[in-house]
C-alpha cells in the first residue's frame, strides 16, 4: 500500500526535472543578494525619497532564505519518499548529499580563514554545521550565510530516519506536527525573554522545511490537479488575508507575542502556496511565466551564489577604501551603491558558474558512480542548485 501511495503523481506536476523551481530558486537568491547589496548595510544612509524607497524595497530580501527552505523541504522529502523502498537507502541520500554540499561548502571555510574573513572558533562550529548557533557558544556569527546551510544539515541528519520508519500519512503528520509546534516554542521563547535566536535556532525555523515536505507528501497521494488549485488558492488566501488582518497587531514582525510566534508561519504558508502555484503553471499552459531563462540560470548556480556573494562585497569595500576611496558609499550617493552592487554581482555570478560548471558538477559527477540510480529518479528531482540551496 506504501508503494502505491507513493507512486501516484497527479498532473504530472511531479517530474524528473521541475524547471520552474529554478525560476524560484533563482528569485530566492535574488532577494538574499539584493538585501544584503542595499537595505542590509545602507538602512541608516540619508537619500533622496525615490533613493530611500528603493533601498526599503530590499529589506524583505531575508524572506529569499525562508523560500529555499521550503523548496528544500519539498524536494527532499520528495527525494526520500521515492527512495525509501530502495537498497542502500541511508547511503544513496548521505553520499549524494555530501557530493553535492560539502566541496564547495568547505571551500568556503577554507577561503575565509586564508583571507581571515571569521575566526577561527567561527570557522570550526561552522565546519560541523553550528553556524546558527555559535552566540550559545559565545562566538560571533561572522559570516551570516551560513546559518540557513547549517539548519538543513541539521533536517538531513534527523528527517530520512523517520521518513524511512513511517508510513506516508505518518510522515504528513509528522510535519503537521511541526508546523503546529514550532509557533508554540517561539512564543515560549518570546515570553521567557528568550526570543534572540527565533529566527535563526534549527528549533525554531523548521516549520518551513516542515512546510515543503507536507506538500510534498500531498503530491503523492491520490488528489486531483482541481483540488491542487483549491489547496493552492487556500493557502495564498490563507496566507494573504492573515497578513492583512493581522498587520495592525503586528503579526508581520517579531516584536510582539502574536508576530513572534506566527510571522514564520505565515511565511511559510505563502510560500508552500507559491511552490504549488509554479508547479501548476509549469505543467500547464502558463509555463512560460515560470520558466524564466534568467532567473532559471541563476537558480542553476543559486549555490555558489549564496555562499561567495557576502564575501565578494566585503573584498569590493575592503579594495575601494584602500585604492579608491571615491567608490565608497555614503549619504547622497545612491549611485554608488548601485555601482557596488552590479559590480559585485556580476563577479559572484561569473565565479558561480565557474564554480559550478568546472568544480561542483566535477562531484556531482561522482554521484552516479557511487549510487547508480539505474530506472529510479528520485535523485535526479529538479537540478540540485542552492538552498534550496542544497537540494
Amino acid at each position: 500500500m506504501r508503494s502505491r501511495s507513493v507512486n501516484k503523481t497527479p498532473a504530472k506536476l511531479i517530474r524528473a526535472r521541475m524547471p520552474e523551481l529554478d525560476t524560484l530558486r533563482g528569485i530566492a537568491i535574488l532577494g538574499v543578494m539584493f538585501l544584503h547589496g542595499f537595505y542590509w548595510q545602507y538602512s541608516g544612509f540619508h537619500f533622496s525619497r525615490p533613493q530611500r524607497l528603493a533601498l526599503m524595497a530590499t529589506k524583505p530580501g531575508w524572506l529569499g532564505v525562508n523560500l529555499f527552505f521550503v523548496l528544500s523541504g519539498f524536494l527532499i522529502t520528495g527525494i526520500l519518499l521515492d527512495s525509501r523502498g530502495r537498497p542502500g537507502y541511508y547511503r544513496r541520500f548521505y553520499t549524494r548529499r555530501a557530493l553535492r554540499i560539502l566541496p564547495a561548502y568547505y571551500s568556503l571555510l577554507i577561503l575565509l580563514a586564508v583571507l581571515r574573513q571569521a575566526s577561527a572558533a567561527y570557522l570550526g562550529l561552522s565546519s560541523v554545521y553550528l553556524a546558527n548557533v555559535t552566540v550559545l557558544f559565545g562566538v560571533a556569527n561572522d559570516y551570516g550565510p551560513l546559518w540557513s546551510l547549517a539548519v538543513e544539515e541539521h533536517y538531513y541528519i534527523v528527517w530520512p530516519a523517520l521518513v524511512r520508519r513511517c508510513g506516508l500519512r505518518s510522515v504528513a503528520m509528522l510535519a503537521a506536527g511541526i508546523c503546529l509546534a514550532e509557533p508554540l516554542l517561539r512564543a515560549a521563547a518570546f515570553k521567557t525573554g528568550h526570543a534572540s535566536g527565533i529566527a535563526a535556532y534549527t528549533w525554531f525555523v523548521a516549520d518551513g522545511l516542515a512546510m515543503g515536505g507536507g506538500l510534498a507528501v500531498v503530491l503523492r497521494t491520490s488528489v486531483s490537479r482541481r483540488q491542487l488549485t483549491a489547496i493552492c488558492a487556500l493557502l495564498l488566501g490563507l496566507a494573504a488575508g492573515a497578513a492583512v488582518l493581522g498587520s495592525p497587531f503586528g503579526l508581520l514582525t517579531r516584536d510582539n507575542l502574536l508576530g513572534a510566534a506566527l510571522q514564520h508561519t505565515l511565511i511559510d504558508l505563502a510560500f508552500a502556496g507559491v511552490v504549488l502555484l509554479a508547479l501548476l503553471l509549469g505543467t500547464g499552459r502558463w509555463s512560460g511565466y515560470v520558466n524564466n531563462p534568467v532567473l532559471g540560470f541563476l537558480g542553476y548556480i543559486s549555490y555558489g551564489l549564496y555562499l561567495l556573494h557576502l564575501l565578494i562585497f566585503r573584498i569590493y569595500d575592503k579594495l575601494s577604501e584602500l585604492f579608491w576611496p571615491q567608490l565608497q558609499p555614503r549619504d547622497g550617493r545612491f549611485g554608488l551603491i548601485v555601482l557596488r552592487f552590479v559590480c559585485v554581482s556580476g563577479l559572484c555570478i561569473g565565479l558561480a558558474y565557474l564554480s559550478r560548471r568546472f568544480f561542483e558538477e566535477r562531484f556531482l559527477r561522482l554521484k552516479e558512480r557511487f549510487t547508480p540510480s539505474g530506472r529510479w529518479a528520485a535523485g535526479r528531482l529538479s537540478s540540485p542548485s542552492s538552498g534550496s540551496q542544497l537540494a
